[in-house]
């Protein structure tokens, strides 16, 4: 299993090198400024949003490994996981109101405050104090992915009134390291887990001073700024709701992200468990799951660069996770269980989610009304949420073999469901010119989906 793991991320690697020079290539030429005053503001927003990004990407690896390490069984572990969830949903539909009343740089020092209370948590075994952990760690979610962008994007056209045509530089240099960083972190976890012997709580520890030293910066380098703050939470979710209700095509993308989602949610908590008894260096294995997003993002933009249709490439991932669902449901089978088929239908979902956050990312851009954008995205988040919850909850009452077939069964109704609702869209979609892309198509909204679907 080791060999396969380390031969298959060198050659990803090499992939996803190619794949993105490809990609690079078909680009419109980027905006390109001098302005010194721009790239100094952009340093200090990218210094104190990577440190934030790192200290993410550090606990991804073994956070399931950790509670399993303390003796925790599969029922227990997967109520954690639920906490989490539940946390992140209520916490991050207040959190962009939050963040416009009281302040983008409060929240993002309290983030960095909160997170590291998060990881110290990871020290104790108790299992009230690690619950406590799962929360605050839902709510840094919320916050990670919120109050950072809307701090910069305030203080690039408010502040320092540089034009809005530079945004997409810098969410696309953040886009790019976001990955790298998310790679080195996985590999970095690895070595201090298993080449160091520190065990699974060292990668939280280490997470806890690019924590502080984010939260310092912020204090020192950042100035204060707002949003709107009339804006209230209950009008904006019924406006969200009705405009669901009377779009077709909008309820279809949510029934298509909640349904997608919900099975990524569920496998962020269900790899870790399934490859363990082989023993495979689960550092290397998160990395690899970050080159194949990578890949996946860079073969987007050649097919939208093709002429390939958003909703098209949408339904091509939708397929593959399906594909990848029914590969577990066999792998998993105790008379056949097969960790390596596992493994490498693993690598096939993680590559249909590197097509699909910048697929949907676009088409929610083109169809969400910007004043009725967080309502409805806090509606799609709630059937997303309880979904994973469900599914999880059904791991409490089977942590067999059997019991994660079936959770592998359920995850390809999902998806079937999913790809059928896709083809659905597509019929609704296929004349409309607003929904093909320019051949620079920005990612921000795939970096920020995949850090939270990893993070939660």
């Amino acid at each position: 299993m080791q060999v396969l793991i380390y031969t298959s991320f060198g050659i990803l690697s090499v992939i996803c090198a190619i794949f993105h020079i490809l990609a690079n290539r078909t680009q419109q030429e980027e905006i390109v400024t001098s302005n010194p005053t721009f790239i100094q503001f952009q340093r200090k927003y990218f210094l104190v949003y990577f440190l934030a990004l790192a200290a993410d990407w550090l606990q991804g690896p073994y956070l399931y490994k950790l509670y399993s390490y303390y003796g925790f069984i599969e029922p227990q572990i997967a109520v954690l996981y639920v906490c989490g969830f539940a946390s992140s949903v209520v916490f991050g539909t207040a959190t962009g109101v939050l963040a416009d009343k009281f302040g983008r740089k409060k929240l993002c020092i309290i983030f960095s405050i909160i997170y590291s209370i998060s990881c110290l948590t990871k020290l104790s075994r108790n299992y009230g104090l690690l619950i406590l952990g799962r929360v605050l760690s839902g709510i840094s979610t919320s916050l990670l992915f919120s109050a950072f962008e809307a701090w910069y994007v305030h203080e690039h056209i408010e502040t320092y009134d540089f034009p809005t045509e530079w945004l997409p530089v810098t969410f696309s240099k953040a886009t790019f390291w976001n990955g790298i960083l998310a790679i080195v972190a996985g590999i970095v976890a690895n070595l201090f887990t298993g080449a160091l012997h520190l065990g699974p709580v060292s990668p939280f520890m280490l997470a806890i001073p690019f924590l502080i030293a984010s939260g310092v910066l912020v204090t020192i380098q950042w100035k204060e700024n707002y949003g709107n703050k009339k804006i209230k939470l209950r009008n904006s979710c019924v406006e969200g709701l009705r405009h669901i209700v009377q779009n077709r095509r909008t309820m279809l993308i949510g029934a298509i992200q909640s349904l997608f989602e919900s099975v990524m949610y569920i496998f962020v908590f269900i790899w870790t468990p399934l490859l363990d008894p082989a023993g495979p260096p689960l550092g290397i294995v998160f990395s690899c799951f970050m080159v194949c997003i990578m890949i996946g993002s860079s073969i987007f933009q050649l097919l939208t660069h093709w002429k390939f249709a958003p909703h098209t490439i949408l339904n091509i991932s939708l397929i593959l996770g399906l594909i990848s669902m029914l590969v577990c449901v066999a792998s998993t089978n105790p008379r056949h269980f097969s960790p390596p088929a596992s493994y490498m239908s693993f690598l096939l979902l993680e590559f249909a989610c590197g097509m699909y956050f910048p697929a949907m990312g676009f088409l929610r851009s083109q169809l969400l009304p910007e004043a009725h954008r967080v309502g409805i995205m806090n509606w799609f988040r709630l059937p997303l949420n309880l979904i994973a919850c469900v599914g999880l909850m059904m791991l409490h009452g089977d942590p067999s073999q059997m019991g994660e077939r079936n959770i592998f069964a359920i995850c390809t109704l999902l998806m079937g469901i999913a790809v059928i609702c896709g083809f659905n869209f597509a019929t609704h979609a296929k004349d409309d010119e607003d929904l093909i892309p320019s051949n620079n198509v920005d990612n921000k909204q795939n970096q920020n989906a995949v850090n939270s679907l990893v993070s939660v």
